[in-house]
């Protein structure tokens, strides 16, 4: 059997990370919640178990209603002769933002909680004083818009500075995302050999390239990108194939459950002395902004 079928056979057909999202977790599979289109980019790919509480089911459909209000407010100021990408970008902020408002009036949850950043890749100043612990997809459209649209933003003030640093952790759901997997599995095997963050960006920046491929051309393209970002190609293509660190991804969605990921990408921000607090979505730089600076004291 190659590397190739390896991996097929260990990480896709006989996949235990989707078996921990269904059979394992009794009946709390993760599905893709209905979410109207002009909400989904806040909300990102928010997927809720079977067995969710009613009360909690009545306050997502409340803060959808809301959210319906507040998009139908922005959009219908907009001049459908005259509306260009920039005032639909523009309005869509205004919406998270208000989403983000309404989830939390102060911006803060209360009880700030405790968060592992496990031994997942560091980007920026490993001891800078606050770390951002992002749970995410590599094929979730709304995890590559984060890191398209708000991250450059992030990097430049605050952890290309020193201030921030962050840590990418694994949630991949396998179950609308069959490729997500082996993408976690790859970009594992690209971090052994020091080019996590280079490889990283690669798989975000090509998501359109590689998300719909079937799993042999998807394997190929992985290990091109690999020759592209200067990976020594052979034991790339051996630690892909072998599936090694598929436990390593495990570990994560583990704890991304256990902190109540339910989408992606998830975000918790603080320390390990002031606690974490969560973002969920793809939300703009000045939702992190918000959070950022009150924990700095700025």
């Amino acid at each position: 059997m190659d590397s190739e079928d390896n991996l097929k056979e260990s990480a896709i057909n006989e996949n235990p990370i989707e078996e921990t999202l269904t059979s394992n977790s009794t009946d709390e599979s993760i599905e893709e919640t209905a979410i109207p289109k002009n909400t989904r980019e806040t909300f990102s790919e928010s997927n809720v178990k079977k067995s969710t509480p009613t009360g909690m089911i009545i306050a997502m459909i409340a803060i959808v209603a809301v959210a319906a209000f507040f998009a139908g407010s922005y959009f219908s100021n907009l001049n459908s002769d005259t509306v260009t990408q920039s005032d639909l970008d523009s309005a869509i902020a205004k919406l998270e933002s208000k989403i983000a408002s309404i989830q939390s009036p102060s911006g803060l949850p209360s009880q700030p909680i405790k968060i592992s950043a496990d031994n997942d890749p560091v980007r920026g100043n490993p001891d800078a004083p606050i770390t951002i612990i992002e749970f995410s997809d590599f094929q979730c459209p709304f995890c590559a818009r984060f890191h398209v649209q708000t991250l450059p933003s992030i990097l430049e003030e605050y952890i290309d500075t020193g201030k921030v640093n962050l840590v990418y952790r694994d949630f991949p759901i396998q179950s609308i995302h069959p490729n997500a997997l082996p993408a976690a599995v790859a970009a594992e095997c690209a971090n052994e050999q020091g080019k996590y963050w280079q490889y990283h960006d690669t798989l975000f920046e090509r998501q359109n390239t590689w998300s719909k491929l079937d799993t042999g051309s998807v394997i190929s393209t992985f290990s091109q990108y690999a020759a592209d970002v200067g990976l020594e190609q052979q034991q790339f293509d051996s630690c892909l194939g072998s599936g090694k660190y598929l436990q390593e991804v495990q570990q994560d969605l583990n704890d991304g459950r256990t902190y109540d990921i339910t989408g992606t990408p998830g975000f918790f921000i603080g320390n390990e002395n002031i606690g974490f607090v969560k973002i969920d979505g793809a939300q703009p730089f000045e939702s992190f902004k918000r959070v950022i600076d009150s924990q700095l004291g700025t």
